[in-house]
C-alpha cells in the first residue's frame, strides 16, 4: 500500500510529523475542539461523538436558540445558538439507550444511580475510560466530585466529565461505584481476510464494535463500526459477533457469524461481490473534499488516509487543508510538502492529492483540487476578520495555482422547487455558497457539490437553476468527512461514501480527472450506478441541433422539430424511482428496473440530466437517503445555449437579495471593500441580463 505511510511512520516529513504532535497537544488539553474559536459549530464538536441523530440534535439546538432569541431570527438566533447549553441539548435527545462510548450518572431527588451499556473487558487488560454524563432532575443544585475535582451543576443540569472505571465519584458525600461500566469475559483473537483492502466490520450482539491494535473506534452516519485493511488480528471476546465486509460503493456487504474459542485464533475468510466495475468502463470515483485532521476526537495521519483509500476503492481522493475558526490551517505542511504531486501511497488506479478548503461563512466554502503550490490565502471573516476579498478573488487565485474549483456543502435549509430566491440565501453564517450565483455567470467556479452532508434536494435545485440560467457547472461530491473524528454522523462516515464518477480519457491521473470534472463528464452518488445518454453522447457533451423548421434535423419530427433519444439506466436495489429533468423540470420517471426511455422534441436550447432517487437505505449514509444526479447533456439549438428567462431572473433577483444581505450583514472596513463585492455582483448581472436580450 504505502511505504512511507502505513508501515513506515518514521518516514512521514519532519513538518508534518511535528504538526500532527501538536494537534495531539491541542486535544489532550482543550478536547474535540482543540481550543479553536467558540463560534456555534465550534461548540458542537464538544458534544458531537456522544450524538446519535445529528440532525434530530440541531432541530433541538435551533429551537432552544429561537425560544431564547424569543423567536427573532438572524444575528439574534447565530449569538443564541452560541448561549445554548449543548450538554443539556445532548441529554435532552438521548433517548432510550446510551451509546457505547457513553455513561449516565443519573441524579434523582432520592439519590444518584449509573447507567451504562457495560464495556466487555479482558482480565488484565488496559484501564477502561469513557465519558460520563452528569444528568440532574433535582430542582436545586448539586455537586459532583470526581478524582478530587468539584463539578458543580445547576438544578435540572447536565455535564459531561472523563472517568475511568476505577475514578472516585462522590455525589452528597456518599462514594458510586462505577463498577457497571465493565463486565469481565473471556479473550479470543480473531484474524479476517478478504484477499484485498476492504471495510470491516467486527460488532457483539451488544453492539460493541472491536478493531485491531491501535485502529481508531470509527462509527459511520449509521453507528456502526469499522477498520480498514486486510488479514488482521484483533483482540475480542469469545462471544457471538458479526464479521461484515464491503470496499465502498462498487461493493456488495458481505456477512458471516462467528465466536471464537476462549484463548484461540479464529479466521474469518470473506470477499464482498462487485456491484460493478466503473474503472473498467473509463469512470473513476473521487471525494473532492476530505479532510485528514480539521479538529476532532483523535488526530488524521497519511497512514489513515491511505488504508481508507484502498479499502474504499476510491479512486481520487482530495485531502484538503482548512481552517476551522481561527487562522490555523490544519494539514497545510502536507499541503506545503505534497502540493502539485501524488501522495506517496498513490498507485495506478488509485490517486490521493492534498488540496484546500477556501474558506468564508458568510459567502461560502469552496473545495480546490489539484494546486501546484500552496495558496497566500486560505479563508476570509473569521476571529472578527472582514469578509473581503470576494470569494473570486481567492478563486481566481487557486485556479492561478492551477486548480479546479467547486463549491462546497452548498445549502443547509430548504429550497422549494418554485421557491424564491431568500430560501436559498437564508440567514446566518452557515457556510452556504451564497456567492455561487455569481461566480458562476462569470465563469469562475467549475462545479457544485450537489452531493454533500447538507440539504441534497435544495442544491439539487439550485443547481438547475444555475444550469437553466445559462451556466455552465459540473455536478461533484465532497462528503466533508472528517478522518480525525471518529464519531460525527456522516462526517465519520468514510471518505467515499458519496462521490462523483468522472469519465476520462486515458489513464487515471490528477490532470485527467480534473479535466474531466472541468468538462462536465460526471455524476454523483450516495452509491448507485447511473448512466445518462442522449443520442450516443454522454454528461458534459453538447449537441448542437438545428433550429426548427430548418432542413437537417436528424429524426425530425413533423414541423421540422429535431428530437434526441433519451436513455436512463442504473445500478443499485436502493434506487427506486429514475427521473430524465430538462430546463422545464420533470419529462419522465419510472422505476428503475428497465432504462427509462424517452423521445425529447427540441424547439429551444435546452438540456438533459438524470437522477436516481430512493428512500432511506443502510447503503446511503446520506440523512436524504438514496441520490444520484448526472451533470447535463446540452442541447444548443443553432448556436444558442440554454438560457431559460424563469432561471435568468431567478439568478438576478438572488443577486438583488445578496446584494441586501452584503450590505446588511458583511464584516467590511471601508467603501472600497464594499465597492469590490458589488462590483462582483454587477459584473454578474451584466451576463444574466444578457442572456435575456440574445
Amino acid at each position: 500500500m504505502c511505504g512511507d505511510c502505513t508501515r513506515d511512520a518514521s518516514r512521514v516529513p519532519e513538518e508534518v510529523r511535528r504538526a500532527l504532535a501538536e494537534y495531539r497537544e491541542l486535544l489532550a488539553a482543550h478536547g474535540p475542539t482543540w481550543g479553536e474559536d467558540p463560534i456555534h459549530y465550534v461548540r458542537q464538536l464538544e458534544v458531537a461523538p456522544f450524538v446519535p441523530d445529528e440532525r434530530e440534535f440541531f432541530v433541538a439546538w435551533f429551537l432552544a436558540a429561537v425560544e431564547r432569541a424569543e423567536g427573532s431570527t438572524g444575528p439574534h438566533t447565530e449569538a443564541a445558538l452560541n448561549a445554548v447549553d449543548l450538554h443539556r441539548t445532548l441529554r435532552d435527545v438521548l433517548v432510550g439507550d446510551l451509546p457505547d462510548n457513553l455513561a449516565a450518572l443519573r441524579l434523582t431527588p432520592g439519590g444518584a444511580r449509573v447507567e451504562a451499556r457495560p464495556r466487555p473487558v479482558f482480565a488484565g487488560g488496559p484501564r477502561h475510560t469513557t465519558t460520563l454524563l452528569l444528568d440532574s432532575s433535582r430542582d436545586e443544585g448539586v455537586r459532583v466530585r470526581i478524582d478530587g475535582a468539584d463539578h458543580d451543576l445547576e438544578p435540572h443540569g447536565a455535564l459531561l466529565v472523563p472517568v475511568a472505571v476505577d475514578s472516585h465519584v462522590t455525589v452528597d458525600g456518599a462514594r458510586v461505584p462505577l463498577d457497571g461500566l465493565t463486565r469481565e469475559t473471556a479473550s479470543a483473537r480473531l484474524r479476517v481476510r478478504a484477499g484485498l483492502p476492504c471495510r470491516w466490520t467486527v460488532v457483539g450482539d451488544d453492539g460493541q464494535g472491536w478493531y485491531p491494535p491501535d485502529a481508531p473506534d470509527r462509527h459511520d452516519a449509521h453507528g456502526r463500526p469499522y477498520f480498514h485493511g486486510d488479514d488482521l488480528v484483533l483482540d475480542v471476546p469469545a462471544e457471538p459477533l458479526t464479521v461484515r465486509v464491503t470496499r465502498g460503493a462498487e461493493y456488495e456487504v458481505a456477512e458471516t457469524r462467528v465466536r471464537p474459542a476462549p484463548g484461540e485464533e479464529a479466521t474469518v475468510e470473506l470477499t464482498p461481490r462487485r456491484r460493478y466495475d466503473a474503472a473498467a468502463r473509463g469512470w473513476y470515483g473521487g471525494d473532492m473534499h476530505v479532510h485528514m485532521n480539521w479538529a476532532g476526537n483523535s488526530v488524521g495521519t497519511p497512514a489513515q488516509a491511505a488504508a481508507i483509500q484502498r479499502g474504499e476503492d476510491l479512486h481520487v481522493l482530495n485531502l484538503v487543508a482548512g481552517n476551522v475558526s481561527t487562522v490555523r490551517v490544519y494539514d497545510r505542511e502536507a499541503l506545503e510538502h505534497w502540493a502539485g504531486r501524488d501522495a506517496p501511497w498513490s498507485a495506478p488506479g488509485h490517486i490521493a492529492r492534498f488540496g484546500v478548503e477556501y474558506r468564508n461563512d458568510l459567502l461560502g466554502h469552496l473545495y480546490a483540487f489539484g494546486v501546484q503550490s500552496p495558496p497566500e490565502l486560505f479563508h476570509t471573516g473569521f476571529l472578527g476578520a472582514d469578509d473581503w476579498p470576494p470569494n473570486a478573488e481567492g478563486i481566481r487565485r487557486l485556479v492561478e495555482l492551477g486548480a479546479t474549483v467547486g463549491y462546497s456543502h452548498p445549502f443547509h435549509v430548504p429550497v422549494g422547487e418554485d421557491g424564491p430566491p431568500g430560501e436559498a440565501l437564508s440567514d446566518g453564517r452557515n457556510c452556504s455558497a451564497r456567492e455561487i450565483v455569481a461566480d458562476a455567470a462569470l465563469g469562475l467556479v467549475h462545479s457544485l457539490d450537489v452531493l454533500n452532508h447538507s440539504d441534497v434536494h435544495a442544491t439539487a435545485r439550485v443547481y438547475r437553476r444555475l444550469v437553466g440560467a445559462g451556466n455552465r457547472l459540473a455536478v461533484t461530491a465532497g462528503s466533508d468527512t472528517q478522518i480525525s473524528f471518529t464519531r460525527r454522523g456522516n462526517q465519520s462516515s468514510p471518505p467515499g461514501w458519496e462521490r462523483v464518477y468522472a469519465r476520462v480519457d486515458g489513464d487515471l491521473t490528477a490532470a485527467s480527472f480534473a479535466d474531466a470534472i472541468r468538462r462536465g463528464r460526471t455524476f454523483a452518488t450516495t452509491g448507485p450506478w447511473l448512466e445518462l445518454d442522449v443520442d450516443g453522447h454522454g454528461p458534459g457533451d453538447t449537441l448542437d441541433l438545428p433550429a426548427p423548421g430548418t432542413s437537417g434535423a436528424s429524426g425530425a419530427s413533423g414541423g421540422g422539430v429535431a428530437t434526441v433519444g433519451v436513455t436512463v439506466r442504473a445500478v443499485g436495489e436502493e434506487v427506486e424511482t429514475l427521473w430524465l429533468l430538462t430546463a422545464d423540470g420533470v419529462l419522465a420517471q419510472g422505476p428503475p428496473d428497465k432504462a427509462l426511455t424517452v423521445q425529447l422534441p427540441v424547439t429551444g436550447p435546452t438540456y438533459a440530466l438524470a437522477v436516481a432517487t430512493g428512500p432511506a437505505h443502510v447503503r446511503s449514509m446520506h440523512h436524504a437517503g438514496v441520490y444520484a444526479q448526472t451533470s447535463p447533456v446540452y442541447l444548443d439549438v443553432a448556436g444558442r445555449h440554454v438560457a431559460r428567462e424563469e432561471d435568468v431572473r431567478w439568478c438576478l433577483d438572488y443577486l438583488d437579495g445578496f446584494e441586501r444581505m452584503i450590505r446588511d450583514r458583511a464584516r467590511l472596513s471601508d467603501d472600497r471593500q464594499l465597492a469590490d463585492h458589488l462590483d462582483l455582483i454587477e459584473a454578474a448581472r451584466a451576463v444574466y441580463r444578457a442572456r435575456l436580450t440574445a
